[in-house]
This record gives C-alpha cells, structure tokens and sequence, in this order.
C-alpha cells in the first residue's frame, strides 16, 4: 500500500511549497482553488468547484464494491499576517501567509488522493473536500449550505490538524470536545470627552474599558467553574488622538472560548451584565454585541476510536500519543460534525514556532505520515 509514498511525499513537498509561496485569504482563494482542482483532474478525477465560494470536491469512485462514503478535507485560506521565516519558498503575497499549515494540509490531501485514484482498491468511495475560509469565515457552514452533503452525501467527515508540540509524525485524538466554541465581542463607550488636565469634567471612557476588562478577568477567575475551560481575550482597542484628550468613545474587541454551548451562554451573559452595570455606575453609554461564531468541535467516539485503530495498525503504537488535551483554538469542521459522524485528528509537527505565527513553516517531513495516515483511514473506513 506504500511503495510509492517516499516519492509521492517529495511530489507533494513540492506542490506545498507553491502553495505557500501563494496564499491567499478567505473566499477569494481562487488561484488555490484553481491549482488544487488542476492536481484533481491530472488524477483522473472530476472536481466540482464553487461550492461555498471558492470551495473545490472530487469524488474517488472505489472498486466496485459495496462500501461507505466517507469525506476527507482540507482547508484552503492562508492568514493575514506578514511572513518572516526568510525560507526561499516564503509569501510572494505582502501581508498573507499560510502560517496554520493548510499549505501542508492541502498537499498531504493531494497526496492521499492521488495514491487513492491510482490505486481504487477500496469499497465504497470517498469524497474529498477542499474548503475555503476556514480562518473563522465559517466556510464549511457556508459548503453545508451550498449543498455538500446533498450533493456529496457522506456517511462519516474526517479532518487533520498539523499541531506543533507533538512528537513529527504522531497522531493524537480527543475525546469529545476537541476545539473550542468561539464568539467575537464589541464593546462600545460613549463617555464624555474632555482635557486630560481637567477629568472631572468628563466621563472617562478609557477608565470605563479598563473596569470592563478586569470585570471579564473577575468572571473567568471567580464566577465560572475552576475546571470548565473558558477564556475571554481582549485583543483589541481603539482610543484617543492625542496626548492632552480624554477620548469621548473607546472600543474594545475581543475573543470568548468555551468546550461547552452552556459555559458560552452563561459567559456572555455576565459580560452583559457588567456593561450594562457600567452604564450605570458610570453614566454613559456602553453597548456589548456579540457575534455568531463556530461551535465546539466534537469528536465522534466510534469514529476516533477507529480512526486511531488505523493509524496504530499501520504504522504502531508509538505513533499514538497517550494522552491530549483539547485546544482552545477554534476550528469550523465543528459544523461538518454536527451534520455527520466522524473525527478530527491532531499530527504532530514538533519543535516549531506556534501556529498563526510569522514564523511559523509546516514542516515538510510529516507530509509522508500525513499521506500515510489518509490512506489508512480511507481504507479502514470505506470497508467498516
């Protein structure tokens, strides 16, 4: 089953790195999308392009035989971040880089599937899904509802995450919630602007966020339970145009991350509660709204479980990591689990810099494990 995936390894090494030489951001991954359904037809493959977008699907017929259909995908978008890792391959794009690894996703897919279209030895068939805007635009939802499971009706889903941390070329799965629900929050003050040498005489807007900051601080510390993984992040603010004024209006945007619906749900409506306690205590306006945003991603036990049964009988048990922990990352293959049972896996890609980094290089030796690992789960699932 793998003679040839030394070989296929280096071909697909290859096309990562044109990919990471040209990314591109959420649904306009056109080039992407254009190169990755010209790989599908030099397979012998048929794709359909357009889906959610800018998303690409090709079906790999097995061999004839009865058998599952079982999805497999990848992501396409890159991240808005300017790249400094000086490698010869790096960006061509000022200010876009694939600094999460979907360039190493997409051709460890590629590679599976070119092997897999060769070969057809396996029942049933599989579904091989290519998604744009995964970067929190919620492209999966968007393919969902431009009809991929109607069109591409899936028995089980499958994802793969590169994750730096774990031994190159392990695998490890999580039971349960695996990534995090996430929210986007906008805080809006409206004080009363003033000369910074006279405060009394406004109302303090930037004062104002800085009671709302260390109040989500207290929520996290004093009002949700010790155990249950929730974070609320701050990671934005905008305020003032110069030294000597109190602004009149402060935003503040910001991230909640929760591994339940009702841990989400009771945070947002603390959050709530304390702008509009502020309001009051203070004496000016201050709006929370909070956006929609992905769900928990959640695996599936039966397909985890068989999902590592694979892995392990193909390449060991060492390969297996004992124990992981879930992310408090966000990931929206959340929504194709909702719609279908199945599983996301974390391959290990080692002592790197951290995702969404500038740094940051999928590393091009777990590409073969990456292929590997496809193929086995194919292969096991398609005849389960």
């Amino acid at each position: 089953m793998f003679e040839d995936l030394d070989t296929l390894a280096r071909e697909a090494t290859e096309w990562r790195r044109h990919l990471h030489e040209n990314p591109e951001l959420q649904f306009v991954e056109t080039d992407t999308a254009a190169y990755v359904a010209e790989k599908l037809r030099g397979f012998g493959l048929e794709p359909e392009l357009g889906l959610g977008g800018t998303g690409v699907v090709a079906v790999i017929e097995g061999n004839g035989t009865p058998g599952k259909t079982i999805g497999l995908r990848s992501e396409l978008d890159a991240l808005p971040i300017e790249e400094q890792t000086n490698v010869a391959y790096a960006s061509k794009r000022p200010g876009v880089m694939h600094a999460c690894g979907h360039d190493g996703h997409m051709a460890m897919l590629l590679g599976a599937t070119k092997a897999l279209a060769k070969s057809r030895d396996f029942p049933g068939k599989l579904v091989v899904i290519f998604q744009p805007a995964e970067e929190f635009g919620g492209g999966a939802e968007k393919m969902i509802a431009d009809g991929l499971f109607a069109k591409f009706d899936c028995d089980e889903v499958y994802g793969i995450h590169n994750m730096p941390g774990i031994k190159p070329g392990n695998v490890a799965g999580v039971f349960g919630p695996v990534m995090a629900a996430a929210r986007a929050w906008d805080l809006n003050i409206n004080g009363k602007g003033t000369h910074a040498g006279w405060p009394h005489t406004g109302i303090d807007s930037i004062a104002v966020a800085m009671d709302f900051i260390n109040s989500c601080n207290a929520i996290i510390a004093r009002e949700t339970d010790p155990v249950a993984a929730t974070v609320i992040s701050p990671t934005q603010i905008q305020a003032g145009t110069n030294y000597n004024v109190i602004p009149q209006t402060v935003h503040v945007g910001g991230t909640i991350r929760t591994l339940s619906d009702a841990a989400m749900n009771d945070v947002i409506e603390r959050m709530q509660r304390v702008a509009k306690g502020l309001a009051i205590a203070k004496g000016c306006e201050v709006t929370l709204e909070v956006q929609s945003g992905y769900p928990v991603t959640e695996n599936h036990a039966p397909q985890l479980e068989a999902a590592i049964d694979a892995v392990r009988s193909t390449f060991g048990e060492e390969v297996i990591e004992a124990t992981c922990d879930p992310k408090m990352a966000t990931e929206d293959f959340s929504y194709m689990l909702n719609e279908k049972p199945g599983a996301y896996l974390f391959l290990g890609s080692g002592d790197v810099a951290p995702l969404h980094n500038p740094s940051y290089d999928f590393p091009d030796e777990i590409i073969e494990r990456g292929i590997g690992i496809w193929i086995a789960i194919a292969k096991a699932r398609t005849a389960a």
